[in-house]
This record gives structure tokens, C-alpha cells and sequence, in this order.
């Protein structure tokens, strides 16, 4: 049995405040995204959720569709973005591809139906 406390408790996390945060985060890196990069980005985005198959931002750059990058937290508004649009859909959490980050957990992704259905008339 988990012990749960029917108010907040002084000094624990605030559910929306973190979200308000996220979302801070998210139209910050999104808003300071060379423009350029953000247009490949999408477009590798749409390609593979076209693809019906499920993804993550290091399958992008391993297929050679976008390349890295300046920052890290560019893959999250990008991948926001996309989703807003109805082009992806979360799809779990699993290991990363990526070699260089440790086999840490990260999103994974694929085409909603809706977007593949469209993209394939």
C-alpha cells in the first residue's frame, strides 16, 4: 500500500508548476531554434512517422535525415511541435540508441494514423 496525503505537503513537487515549466522550456527552445534546423527537423519527423514504425530523435540522425542539433533540448520542441500537429504520438519510453548517452531512457515515437492516412493520400 502506497501512503498518499490528501494535501500537498510543504517543499514537494508541484504537478503544475513543473507542467507550467515544461511547457516554459519547450516554447523557449522552440522560439530560439535556428530556423533552418527546424525545418529539416520536421520534415525527418514527418518521414519517418509516415513510416508506421515506431522512433526516437537518434534514429532521425542515423538515417541521416537531420543532423544534430546545436542543443540538446531542441529535440523536445520539435517533437512537441510535431505532436500539437497531429503528427506523432508518444509511444512508450526505452533505452536510447545513442551511444554516447549510456543506453539512457528516453521517448519514443510513431505516426499517429490520422497523419500516415493523410500522408498516404
Amino acid at each position: 500500500m502506497q501512503l498518499q496525503f490528501p494535501t500537498p505537503v510543504a517543499g514537494a513537487v508541484d504537478p503544475a508548476a513543473g507542467e507550467t515549466a515544461k511547457r516554459t522550456g519547450i516554447a523557449r527552445a522552440i522560439e530560439n531554434t535556428p530556423a533552418d534546423w527546424a525545418v529539416a527537423c520536421r520534415a525527418a519527423i514527418e518521414e519517418m512517422a509516415r513510416r508506421g514504425q515506431p522512433f526516437q530523435a537518434a534514429d532521425l540522425i542515423a538515417e541521416g535525415l537531420v543532423d544534430e542539433p546545436d542543443h540538446h533540448n531542441r529535440w523536445g520542441g520539435a517533437f512537441s511541435s510535431a505532436a500539437a500537429a497531429g503528427v506523432v504520438e508518444h509511444a512508450g519510453v526505452v533505452p536510447s540508441s545513442r551511444a554516447t548517452v549510456h543506453r539512457s531512457l528516453c521517448r519514443q515515437w510513431i505516426g499517429t494514423p490520422e497523419y500516415r492516412t493523410e500522408a498516404a493520400a
